[in-house]
Parts: structure tokens; sequence; C-alpha cells
């Protein structure tokens, strides 16, 4: 199955577009309109290989398909080069909204790093203020056009910088203003949690929700210290989790698996993972396992009761949708709209909510897919 990713796909008769949806890791950075760009590039006099949005997203993509975390960073220059006053994050948070909004999302969690935002004498807490007014003018106008969705922020630390703490403590800071979580992101490999455990030690010491980049560049080390130096209740991606499962035995469509003690803890604990089967491919963080959709251990990861949830990870890298993520899902391993319900309340039930707006949102997705 082929879509736009501003298109549509249906699945037993129903678009996919139209059904609610739940999105948990979703890069701000990486979501900006490609004509956007041109507008503030065009503003500050910034460089921009393209002269068009057109092939400006083209350029994206031919550079994110480079098989390597490293070189799929590299394209945020670009777009963080663009976010650096508050009326330019202002802008960027708005249409973010609005885009998800068309994509049927009625409840995402927006990560970003502060800290690639103060080239222009900016400070971290106005960059999340202008950032948190543009998530709620984009939520007016997605009211105003008879979409309810709210957006809310994980704030991201680099993990190969030295500012985690700090951002540690500007999240819990905003907490109750917008900001619901915390995150590392950046390179991976070579930059394991642990090396920011004193972050970490302040967020459990507050009862702040983690998220944590790992199982993408790097493998088991890299989850299991995002479980115990970051204590993740999520992880981002994790795809690579998968190599703690042993087949011991295949017989038709039946599947004997051994697994190992943090895949275990993992899918017992009912621990998130926020796949992202494009980018997974794009940066190859499912190599292992091969090279197209099909290869992915999303499936085997699903079948064997993880809480696999779908996500886009960077729109415009991967020229993407959750729409889309969704059809190339179906349209590769067969499922049907019951499948495609349960990542919704995967995601549901790990967004970093009360109990109460949890069972909200689940009660929103039972009945948008009973319709």
């Amino acid at each position: 199955m082929t879509i736009d990713p501003h298109g549509d796909a249906k699945l037993q008769g129903v678009s996919i577009r139209s059904l609610p949806k739940v999105s948990l890791h979703d890069h701000l950075d990486g979501a900006v309109r490609p004509a956007t760009i041109l507008e503030l590039a065009d503003e500050i006099g910034l460089d921009v290989p393209a002269d068009g949005a057109e092939e400006l997203a083209g350029w994206f993509d031919q550079q994110s398909d480079s098989g390597s975390l490293v070189e799929y960073l590299k394209t945020f220059e670009l777009t963080t080069g663009v976010m650096q006053t508050s009326e330019s994050l202002r802008r960027v948070a708005r249409e973010f909204v609005e885009d998800l909004a068309a994509d049927g999302v009625i409840y995402g969690e927006v990560r970003w790093a502060p800290e690639q935002h103060l080239e222009e004498g900016l400070t971290l807490a106005e960059a999340v203020e202008a950032v948190q007014e543009g998530l709620e003018e984009g939520e007016d106008a997605a009211a105003g056009d008879g979409h309810d969705i709210r957006v809310n922020q994980l704030l991201s630390a680099m993990r190969h910088a030295d500012r985690a703490e700090e951002i540690a403590r500007l999240a819990v800071e905003f907490r109750g203003r917008g900001v619901v979580g915390f995150d590392i992101a950046g390179p991976e490999d070579g930059f394991p949690p642990q090396r920011l455990r004193g972050a970490f030690d302040y967020l459990a010491s507050e009862f702040f929700p983690v998220t944590v980049h790992a199982g993408e560049a790097a493998g088991l080390d890299s989850i299991r210290s995002a479980l115990i130096d970051g204590r993740a209740l999520r992880l981002g991606h994790g795809v690579r989790l998968a190599e703690d499962l042993t087949v011991v035995s295949r017989e038709g469509d039946q599947v004997q698996v051994q697994f190992g003690d943090v895949a275990r803890w993992v899918r017992d604990r009912e621990i998130a993972l926020e796949l992202a089967p494009s980018s997974n491919l794009q940066t190859r963080a499912a190599a292992q396992w091969g090279e197209s959709l099909e290869d992915h251990p999303f499936d085997l990861l699903y079948q064997l009761g993880f809480s696999v949830t779908v996500n886009v990870d960077n729109r415009t890298m991967s020229g993407t949708s959750l729409t889309r993520e969704l059809a190339l899902l179906a349209d590769t391993f067969e499922y049907d709209l019951d499948d495609l319900e349960v990542f919704q309340l995967n995601a549901a039930a790990g967004a970093f909510l009360s109990v109460e707006e949890r069972e909200e949102l689940i009660d929103l997705i039972s009945e948008g897919f009973s319709r």
C-alpha cells in the first residue's frame, strides 16, 4: 500500500485518518512543514538546499534514508536553525498541533530539546513558554474546526551534552503548565543513560515521568540502562529489545520464543514501546532482521504481548503521518481495525496523564472505533 503522508487509506471500508489516535513519539523539530522552513529561513537569511517545498521534502527524504542515526540527525541542523525565536517556536508548535489534528490525533506528546533553541538569546523558560503558547493556539484552532485535541510537552535533554540536570529541573518547574515528561535524545551509541544518572535520580525524587530513547542505535545494554538508571516508564523506539528474544521453534504460524530477562521485564510490566516503523527502517535500527517492513520485529513483539505503540518519530524527515504508518502496518501484517485499536489503547495507557485522564482517553478511542 502506498499513500501520500497527507493522504488517507481505508481498512475494512473505514478511513484510517478518521480514527482517533494517540501520538507518543513525535519530535517538534522533526515535524516542521517544508514551506514553513523556507519562509522562516528567508527571513533570517539561512541557506536552504532546495527552492520549493516539494523539493525540500525530497531533500529530507534523501538525506534521512542514510542508514545511520548520526547522519539522520544532521537534518535537524536545518529545522532547529529556523526555530530560534519565540515567534518561530510558537508558529511551529501551532502548525504541529494543526497537522496532528488533521491526522486524526486526539492526544499527543511532543518532544523537543529547549537547549537547542537559545542561539538568538532566548532563555530555557522563554523557549518552553513560546512552545506552550503555540500548542494552545493550535488546540484552539483545531477546536474551531470541530476537532478536540490536547498536546503536552516532553522536554528532551541532549544525551551527549551536559545540561541534563538543568533540563530535568526545567521540566519539573513546568509541571502543570504543559510539560508532562522528560526524555533524552541525540546520539545513543556511546552515550548511555547511566552517564545522566544524576538527572534521573532527581526526576525520580520528584515522581516525574521519564521516557528514554533506547534500543534504536544501541542494543540491550542501552535498554537496560534506560530501565535501571533512567527508571523509564516507556522506551523511545526500543526495537532492539527483540535481540533479547530467541526463536526456539516455528511450526506454521506458531512461533515458540525464549525470553531474556530484559524482554520479560518490559513485557510483564507493560512498558510501552514507542515504535516508529518507517524511521526504524531509515536509520537501520532494525537492519539485523532485514531491510523491509515485513522484516521489522513489530509484529513479533505485538504477537508476544508487548505494549507496542505506533509513532512517526519525525514527520518531515520520514515524509510520513500516523495514518500512513498504520496503513503500512495493516497492509504488511494483515492487521484489521481491532489491531489498530489495540495500538491506540496501548498508547493511551502509556500516556503521561493521570489515571482519570487515561481512562477518558481510552473511552474516546473505544467510542471512535466502535463508530
